[in-house]
């Protein structure tokens, strides 16, 4: 299993995407989806926990394995905004995209894991991830 620590600073972000990138450079899963989904999860943990991050990535054989531990015991729940709003979707995209997913107490440090898991490239999962903004009226962001 890769491992990078990161700061909780926004520069985090893009670093936690190339390191999920370079770690998967010989994987035939769903590495844009895994990249997503990690940009998504380390944004929430810089905005909301505010404490050192550490991004675990894993081939695994049947799927891509992710972990992202923050400092804060407070689990992410999913928001519902507005239409316009330029936050609060990166939980949704986690459920829709991911294989699984869930949050772990982090005993020892006192925070938490993030972990989800990515397998291979699936058209129909993106494709019911739009028909659902569709059906939700937004159309206008797609």
């Amino acid at each position: 299993m890769s491992a990078l620590e990161l700061p909780p600073t926004t520069d985090s972000v893009p670093l936690a995407r190339r390191f999920a990138r370079s770690a998967l450079r010989e994987s035939t899963w769903d590495v844009d989806t895994v990249v997503l989904l990690v940009s998504e999860v380390v944004t929430n943990a810089v905005l909301h926990a505010r404490s050192a991050i550490v991004v675990r990535v894993e081939d695994r054989r049947d799927v891509v394995h992710v972990e992202v531990e923050d400092g804060s015991p407070v689990p992410p729940r999913m928001h519902h905004f507005a239409r316009s709003s330029a936050t609060g979707r990166g939980l949704r995209l986690l459920d829709r995209l991911a294989a699984a997913w869930g949050v772990e107490p982090d005993a020892p440090g006192g925070g938490k894991v993030v972990w989800f898991e990515v397998g291979a490239a699936s058209e129909a999962m993106w494709e019911s991830y739009a028909d659902d903004l569709l059906a939700e009226g937004v159309h206008g962001e797609l």
